[in-house]
Parts: C-alpha cells; structure tokens; sequence
C-alpha cells in the first residue's frame, strides 16, 4: 500500500492539488516535553486549512497515533460520524509516557488512502 505524506502546500501550484493534500494529511499537536508518568494529550487533526468530505464513500476511516512501530492509541469512524458534512477528524489521545517518543499520526481515507504525519520528537523529564 502506498504511503502519502504532507508536503508544504505553500510550495505547491493548483489548488486543487493543495486541497487534496492538506485534506488528507494528518497533523499531531502536542507539547514538545512530557514528565513520565503523566498524562499526556496529542490531538491528531486530519487537515488544517482544507476539510475533508464526510460522504458514504468518502471518509477518513480511521486516526491512528505511533510511537515509532509501535502504534498506541486508533480511533475508527463510520460514514456521517462528521454530520455527513466536509469537516477535519480530530481525536484527542491521553496517553502516559515513560521515555522519549517519536510520535507520527496516520490517517486512512475509503478512497485515496493512507497518509502519514512528519516525524514529532517529545522529550521526557523523570
């Protein structure tokens, strides 16, 4: 299966191609460090500036948070989850961490595929 990844849509001519990028892509949100133990939050939002179709045939189907291969926290949705109107999937993940992590998000759409998040370091304090 082929992997898509965000590329900087200021870069890019077209704006369709722009929207099909940033629509499809999955951005993490978090702090930059953690205290281990502790609860921590990474939002996972798929699209920033584009939102995503919410159709029967047309969804994001599932948000998925990794810390390097090993994958911590899924979120599914069905067709409508959204209001059957284009909008972002956001899910917020409390999860505890006990050393570094090299968290990165993935994103499944029913018609275009998987897309994968850039690389995000957080840094653990004892």
């Amino acid at each position: 299966m082929k992997i898509n990844r965000y590329q900087d849509i200021t870069t890019i001519e077209g704006e369709g191609k722009k929207d099909y990028i940033d629509r499809h892509s999955a951005f993490l949100h978090c702090e930059d460090n953690a205290k281990a133990g502790e609860k921590f939050t990474v939002k996972v939002k798929v699209g920033d500036a584009y939102p995503h179709p919410d159709d029967f045939d047309h969804y994001i189907a599932w948000v998925q948070l990794w810390d390097g291969e090993n994958m911590l926290a899924q979120t599914n949705f069905t067709a409508g989850a959204l209001g059957s109107t284009p909008n972002q999937a956001e899910v917020d993940f409390y999860i505890v961490p006990g050393k570094k992590m090299k968290l990165t998000a993935a994103a499944f759409c029913t018609k275009h595929g998987l897309w994968h998040s850039d690389e995000k370091l957080v840094e653990i304090a004892e």
